[in-house]
């Protein structure tokens, strides 16, 4: 019976998703962590269900309002929670920031930045003391006129828009310009001008060539279409537009990522010749601390910036605000990202990073008594990093609060206070808590799919080291802190790039050798050279020997509910055509189409087939609720009269992909797609389960298992950043059967990774370091994993030599 002063968090009858009726007490002022296979419900335990009822309550202390509106998006499903404290959440947010944010901006640390050259910086001689807004790039007060404070103006030249001057304008010389319609009309609109659209653009005059690319004149004119056969085309009034004004508009106003994406390609970025890049006014630059401007400080990486800051002295109110800058700082290098400067983008953060920056925020926040639910705080962390983010999470909890961390990393798990394991398996097999105690009991939990692993009970198997059938080789390699790096990765083999946060690892392999592949299949011809300059690199050699590249990476699958894993996949195609040819909708006249929510006709009016409608929430941010017509099925009430061996279209898609799997036996075309999707081990994933839930690394799978159905031809490149995030040991086993085969079928396969125990069992590792940052960007160590476990200087070695269970 709970008291007053009970000290546990106690959950009853928990039913979110697939939790089977789970009752669970866990102790606050502790470090619990939740661990299980991926998709066994140790997520809908932690954020689904206790940080979602924490929520709720907050909510029932707002207006009623906002109130009405939290109530449609409805409560956790669970029988009762005491003894739950206010909940802070740090999940690994799929969103994209703004460009404008920055680790400045989501530590606050630029606020005290700008406030210490505001109060304490050296002025000119006469200058007005300036108010700290002065010193943001985000206030109008602050940003530079020229670039509204973003730092680069974007240009054009002709080589871009027209990459091919002998083509004439008819034939698309005018590369930048839309396709279809509009680009036609385009064409047209010169036409009747009196341009020559029919000669090739290098014939035309240098004052003509100027004006059709870059005039801001947009002239009127009566277009005589063409008479088509079978069309009646009347006169127009068609306006022009040069090809700069289509891209600049383009690039900012359309809402379209792939027309966004179409026009950058025609577009250069330079710094903004009013400031320099440095994003402010001059007012602002000409202040100064310790020598510097704002923007210099800014551009430090935060170790050298602190250190910076302990040598500046300076008056009583400096020394003062530097103490408290330096205290911020600390706990931000203390979770190993003293790599980054404050100016860093949030864009071109991972979600781990973000995460972690909040994390330090939080610590300094001073909150006591909270719970706080993380989401895989080590992801993307490497082992020597761990330790530090233990550090800190023992401090949040030292501090009076209660740590609940979904964690797979098993050195997290062996340091916590209270353990809570979820399963024995992933989906309908899971949602039970198999274990809630000190982690030392879980030894006793035969079915835990978590103990061998937490308990190092079996031998690391020896695996034959695979011989390499060719190299890739890059040489002087110049991009973000690698430099002058010469790197080779052998082909034909399993390669593991490994290094701490912020070494360079992602750089070098998802930009470099990347970018240098596709430069080769974009454009080089048909008899490229073998050696030849690439982007951010000298020369690279053996690239012809690689058919085709494929990149899988965690971005997301798509951002809102509309896209599934069954539209990702293609395996939607096939269930509706399987739909479409039943008798009931052949005798009715339903097509395929009728079974699609993204167009109109079968789907539900009120949700235009997205089964959720958007809640704007005024001060929150806006989020789903369940359509209150269809209550998510998607489809309008006729439509779901179409049954399929008993199940109508909605619940084909609320199916798991393991029971899909057998309800489509019969279905090659579907089983294919199927049976790769459970190879990943996304077995317990819904087929029309929306993009917005899916975490990056199941994305990834998602997007590895399309891969797998297609035919193979030719010697295929795989790079993957970090495909283990968010994956259970006995997952990542699955995983890994999944890409050594593509290597045994002929394929190359280079991963970054942290997971030592893949690291261990690849042919070939790349380790770069020694640090992060500019202390970072050089390859320690390359060789089997056994050669780089023993490399002295290799901050990799020692976690490596571990993994391999060798003295």
């Amino acid at each position: 019976m709970p008291t007053p002063h009970d000290p546990y968090v106690r959950v009853r009858g928990a039913r979110e998703h697939n939790l089977q009726d789970v009752s669970v007490d866990i102790p606050r002022d502790t470090l619990t962590v939740f661990t299980g296979v991926s998709g066994s419900g140790k997520s809908s335990l932690a954020f689904g269900t206790i940080y979602a009822e924490a929520q709720r309550r907050y909510f029932e202390s707002v207006a009623p309002y906002a109130r009405r509106l939290i109530h449609q998006v409805g409560a956790p499903a669970v029988g009762e929670v005491t003894g739950l404290p206010p909940a802070v959440s740090l999940e690994q947010r799929r969103s994209s920031p703004g460009a404008r944010s920055s680790v400045g901006t989501v530590t606050t640390l630029s606020n005290f930045l700008r406030m210490l050259f505001s109060r304490a910086g050296d002025y000119p001689a006469g200058a007005e003391r300036l108010d700290s807004d002065a010193f943001s790039p985000n206030t109008a007060a602050g940003a530079c006129p020229r670039c509204h404070g973003l730092g680069l103006v974007h240009r054009t030249t002709e080589q871009l828009l027209v990459p091919d001057p002998s083509l004439s304008i008819r034939d698309g010389a005018i590369a930048a310009w839309p396709g279809a319609w509009q680009g036609k009309n385009l064409r047209d609109v010169l036409d009747a001008l009196g341009h020559d659209i029919d000669r090739p653009w290098g014939e035309l005059g240098a004052e003509e060539r100027e004006w059709i690319l870059f005039t801001d004149e947009q002239p009127v004119v009566t277009v005589h279409p063409v008479r088509e056969a079978g069309r009646i085309q009347r006169p127009y009034q068609g306006t022009y537009m040069s090809a700069r004004r289509y891209v600049m508009h383009t690039f900012a106003d359309s809402k379209s990522r792939t027309l966004r994406a179409k026009a950058e390609r025609f577009l250069t970025s330079a710094p903004c010749p009013a400031c320099g890049g440095s994003r402010l006014r001059p007012g602002a630059m000409a202040v100064t601390f310790a020598g510097r401007t704002i923007a210099e400080l800014a551009a430090l990486p935060l170790t050298s910036l602190s250190e910076l800051l302990r040598t500046a002295g300076g008056s009583d109110t400096a020394r003062l605000l530097t103490a408290d800058l330096l205290a911020r700082i600390e706990t931000v290098t203390e979770l190993g990202l003293g790599y980054l400067s404050l100016d860093r983008t949030a864009p071109t953060l991972s979600s781990g990073e973000l995460q972690r920056l909040r994390l330090a925020t939080q610590l300094r926040s001073g909150l006591f008594g909270v719970v706080y639910v993380l989401d895989e705080p080590s992801a993307g962390l490497h082992p020597a990093d761990t330790e530090s983010l233990l550090g800190v999470l023992g401090r949040l909890k030292e501090a009076g609060n209660s740590v609940f961390v979904v964690e797979h990393q098993m050195d997290v798990v062996r340091r916590a206070d209270w353990l809570v394991d979820v399963g024995p398996l992933a989906g309908e097999h899971g949602g039970r808590v198999l274990h809630s105690g000190p982690p030392a009991g879980l030894a006793e939990v035969t079915e835990s799919a978590t103990r061998r692993f937490l308990f190092d009970e079996e031998p690391v198997p020896v695996r034959e080291v695979r011989a390499p059938s060719g190299w890739l080789r890059l040489s002087g390699v110049e991009r973000h802190n690698v430099r002058g790096v010469d790197a080779a990765f052998p082909l034909g083999v399993f390669s593991a790039v490994t290094g701490v946060s912020g070494s360079g690892k992602s750089t070098l392999v998802g930009q470099v050798l990347a970018g240098a592949l596709a430069d080769r299949q974009g454009g080089a011809g048909e008899n490229p050279a073998t050696e030849r300059p690439v982007p951010w690199c000298a020369s690279a050699r053996g690239l012809e020997a690689v058919d085709r590249l494929v990149q899988v990476d965690q971005r997301p699958i798509g951002r809102t509910p509309r896209s599934n894993l069954a539209t990702y996949t293609g395996l939607f195609d096939v269930v509706r055509k399987l739909f479409a040819d039943t008798e009931t909708a052949r005798e009715r006249g339903y097509k395929a189409g009728r079974f699609s929510f993204n167009v109109a006709g079968g789907r539900c009016a009120t949700c235009q087939g997205e089964g959720f409608v958007s809640v704007e929430l005024l001060f929150l941010p806006s989020t789903y609720a369940p359509c209150p017509d269809c209550h998510g099925a998607r489809y309008n009430p006729e439509t779901l009269e179409v049954t399929l061996r008993g199940l109508d279209i909605a619940q084909v898609l609320d199916l798991t992909v393991e029971s899909a799997a057998g309800f489509f036996a019969g279905t090659p075309a579907a089983g294919r797609s199927l049976r790769t999707l459970l190879d990943v081990g996304l077995g317990y994933l819904r087929l029309g389960q929306p993009a917005t839930e899916l975490s990056g690394g199941e994305a990834q799978r998602i997007k590895l298992a399309t891969e797998l159905q297609r035919t193979r031809r030719g010697h295929t490149l795989y790079l993957l950043d970090e495909p283990t995030t968010g994956l259970h040991p006995a997952d990542v086993e699955v995983l890994m059967r999944q890409l050594h085969g593509l290597v045994d079928a002929g394929g190359t396969v280079v991963v970054v990774e942290h997971d030592m125990a893949v690291v261990a069992g690849a042919d070939w590792v790349i380790d770069l370091g020694p640090g992060g940052g500019g202390r970072g960007g050089r390859i320690v160590a390359a060789g089997t994993p056994e050669e780089v476990s023993r490399v002295p200087q290799s901050r990799t070695a020692p976690y490596l030599r571990a993994a391999l269970r060798r003295d």
